[in-house]
Parts: structure tokens; sequence; C-alpha cells
């Protein structure tokens, strides 16, 4: 029996154009909310077409000595440059990057998970100390 992590695909994201990059904006202290940015292809840039894209970006956490992670959040990027005139013809496209807000009670790790409609799922992880 198979099970998803022996699916998702790891790398350095700096020599990789998969892997989700994970930034803390600022201080990140307990019971207090700080911002988090989530994106792909940092270093190397990802297509952002029709044949070849992200569809999402999911971020987790998962508190120190718990046994459960939690979902903070799925992030989908809809548009890409499709439309009736043809592949890549259309007036929008979707960047894989999104900022969003969290607040921790405790330390633990954010865990990332992107999507690529080609080269499938990869994962990246920041550990997280609160001040």
């Amino acid at each position: 029996m198979s099970v998803i992590g022996d699916h998702v695909q790891s790398a350095d994201w700096k020599s990789e154009k998969h892997v989700p990059v994970i930034q803390v904006k600022g201080p990140a202290k307990k019971g207090e909310p700080f911002e988090v940015q989530l994106s792909i292809g940092e270093e190397i840039p990802h297509p952002h077409t029709t044949e070849h894209h992200i569809r999402y970006i999911q971020l987790f956490f998962k508190p120190e000595g718990e046994k459960f992670i939690v979902n903070l959040g799925t992030y989908q990027f809809e548009a890409h440059g499709e439309s009736v005139d043809g592949p890549n013809e259309g007036s929008a496209k979707c960047e894989p990057r999104v900022t969003t807000t969290i607040t921790l009670e405790k330390p633990g790790d954010l865990v990332a998970l992107s999507y690529c409609n080609i080269h499938g799922l990869w994962d990246n992880a920041e550990k997280i100390e609160l001040g």
C-alpha cells in the first residue's frame, strides 16, 4: 500500500524550481500575528504556461510535541494564460506567490506543499522558534 508521502519530492529550493519557498517576514512571537510568504521559483523561475504551471501551494503547521499537523491554508492559482484564442493567449496569469498572516502559540515546523501539473507534489519545511 502506498501513502502520499511516498510521492512527494523534496530538494533545495535554490537548485530546483518546484520546491515551495517559505519566508517568515518579521519576528515570530507567541500569540502575535506575523506574515509568511510562500513562493515557487525563487532562484530558478518556474514556467507559467497553460501547459506547465503551479496549481496550488498549501501551508501546514506541525506544533512541537504534538502528533497532528494543522492545515493553515490552500492557495490556488487559477489563471495560466488559457483563452478561447488558444493556449497562452490569455490576458492574465497567476504568479505562484502568496503572503498570509498566521498566529502561533508554540514553536514547530511550517510545512509547504506545492503541486506542478507536470511534475507532481513538492515540499519544504521551516523551523519556527517563537520569541
